[in-house]
Parts: C-alpha cells; structure tokens; sequence
C-alpha cells in the first residue's frame, strides 16, 4: 500500500509538469479523488469499506441528485472490495469455508450457465458477474468487516439504522420521498428497519438510549404503514413478532396491541372522519387497488407470466435477470444498466430465480435458503433458552427472516444492483459465522456487549 501511494504521488507529479490541463479538467480531477478516496477505504479496509458499498448502492437506489453517479460508481467499489477482500483472506488463510460457502459458490457459477442460453447473453452474462462480485465480496469482504471486531460492528450497525431512520424521517417531514417510491420504503423499513430497532430497544440500555429507539421504531412502523407496502408490513410484524415471542416479550406484545386498539378507538370516537379514512387506507394497502377480487390480485398477472417462462425454459431458464421478449431492441444495451425490454419483473424473487437460470441453477440457490433458515432456526433456540437478545445473531437472524418474507412478494433477493439484494448477502454470510454449532446444546461463543466498545471485540459468554 506505501509503495502504491509513493507511486500514485509520482505520477501525479509527473502529470503535473507535463500535462499541467489535466489536472484543471474537472473530469479528471473528479477520477483522482476517486482513487485516492478508493485507496483510503482499502487502507482501512476492515473498518469502513462494507459501510461505503451498502451506501454507495443506496444512494444509487434513492430518489436524490446524487443516484446518478453511483449508479456506475457501486461498481466499481464493488470489484475492488471484492478483489481486495479475496487478496487479504488468501493472505491470512485463518478463516473458516463450509458448505454454505460451497453451494453459494454453485449458486454463483449457475448464473455464468445460464447466461449461455440466454436470448440476451450480453445482459444475462453482465448481471451474472455483477452477482458473482457481490457473492465474492460477500463471502470474503464483508465476512473480514466483523471477525476480530464484532463488538464495535454490531454496534455501528445499530447507530447506523437509527441515523438511516432518521434521516428518512426527517425528509419526509419536509416533503421528500427520499426512497423515490412507497415500495422500497416499506421495504427498508420492513426489512431492516424494524428488526434491528426492536432488537436495540430489548438490549435494556440506559432510558434514553432505550427511549430514543422506541421513538425511532414506531417512526419506522409508521413509516412501513405510510408506504402501504404490504410485503414490508408484512416483513416488519414477522421478523418483529418472531423476536417478541422467542425472547417471551408477551407483555410488549400485549402493550402494543393495546397501544393500536386505543388509537384506533380514540380516533373513532373524537375524529370519525379522519377514522374513515384510516379504514380506507388500511383497505387500500391490503387489496392495492379498488378492494375487488382476491389479496394477491395485484401479483396475479406477473406470476402468471414468471409461471409460463419457467414452463418453456424449464432447465436452465432465460437467464438471471433478463425474460424471454418478442422485443426488438431499441437501444444499445448500457454496461450499468438494462433495457427494459429484456429485464424481468416476475413479483416474487423465488419465481425470479427459477425463471432465470432454470430447475438446474435453482436448486443450489434453495439449499442456500434452507441453510440460512437452519441458522435462523438456532438463534431463534437458543433466544428461547436464555431469554436474552445480547447476541450478533439475533438482528442478522431476524434481518435475513424479514427479507426472505418480502421477497416472496417483490423481485430484489437475486438482483445485485439492489441495495436490499446487497445488504441481505452481506448479512447472510455474517450470519453464518456468528450463528451456533450444529450441537445438541445451542451455545454461543459470543456475547454482544453494547458498553464495551473499547475491548475490540464481544465479551467472551461463561
């Protein structure tokens, strides 16, 4: 790393006094900020780079001046902290690859296959290697961000979604839709948001940490019920519920409930105008639409359409992220991001994978879902044992669960230029580090510690 800044500064210098235009144009000022930026973040690799590409993906995602630049930008912090992650865990050769990390590697290759027989193999080939970047990053990046520092990670992770709440609260005060749609607001909220919230309100911290978050979580629910997103309401009370129950919170639950039914009643009786259209609003989130036909009418059409891809491309399907198109291309087809005449939008991500890469790619992705639901299934046991939340399992156990219910309803879990699709690997893989043995008794090696941050890493449980 010195002799790279030694020779970067060389060749700035030489720039200078040769080429002394270059370095005025704006383009090129705006690249060497970049790489100096790029070479800081992988100086401190451990400690910063996760959180740059969860938000340099969001910032790509939302509805502000600056998604333009990261929409190519995510990219490239994406191959370099994929790369440099896989240099520094060859280097090290101290951490531990199971059959998870086997299948995901399966998983990774099926898309390469799949993206042969596409109709559009260009598309296909560019979203198959996007995802095989996040699968690596994922897998060695993301992993070395936690390992030596889980205390001081779980601890960012918790201050970071309390200031991410906040921040969308405070723009939408002011008339900002700062997710530009109601969509991936009740997906964010829903899906990360809810749990980790709840989770720091039940670590018992000092009464205006805890105060603080309970204020920020019925921010974030409000919110989830704003967007009307039925898949994050729905990925909010599952992962929600879940917690409250395997840690026996059957008073909070209680009080929840009640604290609903109250403000339902109260503004039944002293503003029933403004109840009515509460009802309609409920109604209107439930049915998406005029309240005729079925829950899932609004799901009915792309089902169908994902169902008959799947019956025509059975093995090895159309490839990830494209559908099979009578389409003429009418553009050319842009390295950071696709036609729509070639990109799918199936409605759910599990009839998104079988649909692009077939029976055959699927079957790897399904045992990674089972893998993960095993590990969920531990953290929940081991909740149910000790009645305590004071683990890093619990938040990414409840996290991944939540996203696994919404991407049931939206098309994001296999999409890796999401940002949702980025943090639920990221924390998949996390997950399966800190989650318990296989053992007949669930114990953990590690307990989250809030208060000890200087330690540098989580309090050894006895």
């Amino acid at each position: 790393m010195v002799a790279a800044l030694g020779a970067g500064t060389v060749v700035l210098a030489y720039l200078a006094y040769t080429r002394p235009r270059i370095l005025t144009d704006k383009t090129y000022l705006g690249g060497f900020l970049l790489v100096e930026f790029l070479f800081v973040a992988v100086w401190m690799y451990r400690q910063v780079f996760l959180p740059l590409i969860i938000v340099a993906f969001l910032l790509a995602g939302v509805d502000l001046p600056v998604g333009a630049f990261w929409t190519q930008a995510r990219w490239l912090f994406l191959c370099v902290g994929a790369l440099a992650g896989a240099a520094l865990m060859l280097k090290e050769r101290n951490h531990n690859f199971g059959l998870f990390h086997i299948v995901a590697t399966f998983a990774a290759m099926s898309t390469l296959v799949s993206a042969a027989v596409s109709q559009y193999p260009t598309v296909a080939l560019l979203k198959a290697l996007s995802f095989v970047l996040l699968f690596l990053y994922a897998g060695t990046g993301a992993r070395l961000s936690v390992t030596g520092r889980e205390n001081a990670f779980f601890t960012g992770l918790l201050t970071g979604c309390e200031i991410f709440v906040g921040a969308i609260a405070l723009l939408f005060a002011v008339g900002i839709e700062a997710m530009g749609n109601p969509n991936s607001l009740g997906a964010v909220m829903g899906i990360v948001g809810a749990p980790i919230l709840l989770w720091g309100i039940l670590l018992n911290e000092t009464p205006r940490i805890h105060n603080r978050r309970l204020v920020l979580y019925g921010v974030c629910m409000y919110l989830a019920f704003h967007s009307h997103a039925r898949a994050g309401l729905a990925a909010a009370f599952v992962s929600s519920g879940l917690l409250c129950l395997a840690l026996r919170k059957y008073r909070m639950i209680f009080y929840g409930v009640a604290i609903i039914v109250i403000c339902i009643t109260a503004t039944a009786i002293f503003q029933p105008d403004s109840f009515t259209e509460t009802i309609s609003s409920v109604r209107a989130s439930i049915y998406k639409g005029n309240g005729e036909g079925p829950i899932i009418a609004s799901r009915e059409s792309p089902w169908k359409a994902a169902v008959d891809s799947i019956s025509k491309h059975f093995w090895f399907g159309t490839g990830l992220g494209t559908t099979e198109s009578a389409k003429d291309l009418r553009g050319h087809l842009g390295m950071f991001s696709s036609s729509s005449d070639v990109t799918a939008e199936n409605g759910s991500s599990y009839l998104a994978i079988l649909s692009g890469v077939g029976l055959v790619g699927a079957l790897p992705f399904s045992l990674l879902l089972v893998l993960l639901l095993g590990r969920i299934a531990r953290t929940v046991g081991w909740m149910l044992n000790t009645e305590s939340a004071r683990h890093p399992a619990v938040p990414l156990a409840m996290l991944v669960l939540g996203g696994m219910v919404h991407a049931t309803f939206e098309d994001w879990l296999f999409a890796p230029g999401s940002y949702l699709c980025v943090v639920f690997w990221c924390m998949a893989y996390i997950l399966v580090d800190v989650a318990p043995s296989s053992a007949a008794r669930v114990r953990f090696r590690w307990r989250f510690n809030p208060m000890q941050r200087s330690a540098g890493g989580i309090a050894s449980s006895r």
